[in-house]
């Protein structure tokens, strides 16, 4: 069987995301070009167990040792089982799971084999997105505003917008659909916002045994604590001039900002710092955009929707409002990159990532015969 990848035309595409927030594997098909996107498929979500999520959580802020061993083969064997049920897909996407992010110093490491997934499902995977952009002097993150800029065109937008995803760190993407080429100058900017739904999250965990604060009920319950909000604000990343990007853990002090406080006022005043993060990040916009479309878990989390709203001087609303989906935008992000990648197009540029030219990320790996 011919696995090679088809260089012209549309083609189907199979994109899977396991995010900082440790939920479990979104997987999502499209079919694009590369350029545009022409269709949406079908997609489907796997919950990590208690267990997968403890040897995954393990491996955070480390870079070698058993402890990154066992989360790569957790994740890949994730990914096999819920990639399996896909048929009829030309290319797959596997971003992997970020375990550490230190674009200055060690680089960027994403855990998952590549070639292992393409032997075991006989499809050929781009994977190893990030750190080409990092050899060149990028952060090697966000990677997926490339993606919003084609998802702002597709949903038939001409002003500028804002996509702002809040998993377990926030990042904001400034897209300008009237140009027609991501990496043209003046099309995109983008960066990590700041902490979102991972510091939360792990405080949910360690107080309650909870995964996270479904539906802000707990933040809903408490007041926050304004001297810890303006001790976070103080950190110099929000000085910073964008682009730039966080590791999970970069604000894991904040844990103890809010550690001699009630649940309900601690899981509040967490809430409140994802929302002033993103508030002093739209600072940096170019223009202001004419809305703020939301996606990622945090926009199911009605008290940081509502911070967000009184916050802001624009409309904020769940990416739904345009006919996107929220929660697999991610995962199709990498769908459609992994085109870009196999079709030589860059994926990131000066204005998402300030690596020094654009440039096209990412290994592919065509799976062996004796696979096929």
């Amino acid at each position: 069987m011919n696995r090679a990848i088809s260089k012209t035309g549309v083609i189907r595409a199979l994109g899977a995301m396991s995010g900082t927030s440790l939920d479990g594997v979104d997987a999502a098909v499209l079919c694009t070009d590369g350029h545009d996107i022409t269709e949406f498929g079908t997609n489907t979500y796997r919950e990590y167990s208690e267990a997968e999520r403890a040897v995954i959580a393990a491996g955070f802020g480390k870079w070698s040792g058993p402890e990154v061993q066992r989360a790569a083969e957790v994740v890949e064997a994730a990914h096999i089982a819920v990639l399996a049920d896909f048929k009829d897909v030309d290319v797959i996407g596997f971003h992997g799971q970020t375990l550490a992010h230190a674009p200055r110093m060690q680089g960027t490491l994403q855990v998952g084999d590549g070639a292992a997934l393409a032997d075991a499902l006989g499809v050929p995977v781009v994977w190893d997105f990030r750190c080409a952009d990092v050899e060149l002097g990028g952060e090697g993150a966000p990677l997926a505003p490339f993606f919003h800029h084609a998802c702002a065109r597709y949903a038939g937008l001409a002003k500028p917008v804002a996509f702002l995803n809040l998993g377990g760190v926030g990042n904001l993407t400034w897209v300008d659909p009237s140009f027609a080429r991501p990496e043209q100058e003046g099309a995109l900017l983008a960066f990590d916002t700041g902490p979102a739904n991972a510091p939360l999250n792990d405080l949910m965990q360690a107080r309650l045994g909870q995964a996270f604060d479904q539906g802000g009920r707990i933040a809903a319950k408490g007041q926050v604590e304004q001297g810890a909000l303006e001790l976070f604000l103080a950190e110099p990343y929000f000085s910073r001039i964008p682009p730039k990007s966080l590791d999970r853990n970069d604000f894991a002090e904040m844990i103890a900002l809010v550690g001699e406080l009630s649940d309900a006022d601690a899981a509040a005043t967490l809430t409140a710092m994802c929302a002033a993060g993103v508030v002093e990040a739209m600072q940096h916009c170019p223009r202001p955009p004419t809305r703020v479309l939301v996606t990622g878990g945090g926009r199911l989390n009605p008290v940081l929707m509502q911070m967000l709203t009184v916050s802001l001087d624009c409309p904020v609303v769940p990416i739904e409002d345009v006919g996107l989906d929220g929660d697999m935008l991610e995962a199709q992000a990498f769908a459609y990159l992994a085109v870009r990648v196999a079709r030589g197009l860059p994926t990131s540029c000066p204005g998402t990532t300030g690596v020094r030219a654009a440039v096209g990320g990412g290994t592919v790996s065509v799976p062996n015969a004796a696979s096929t």
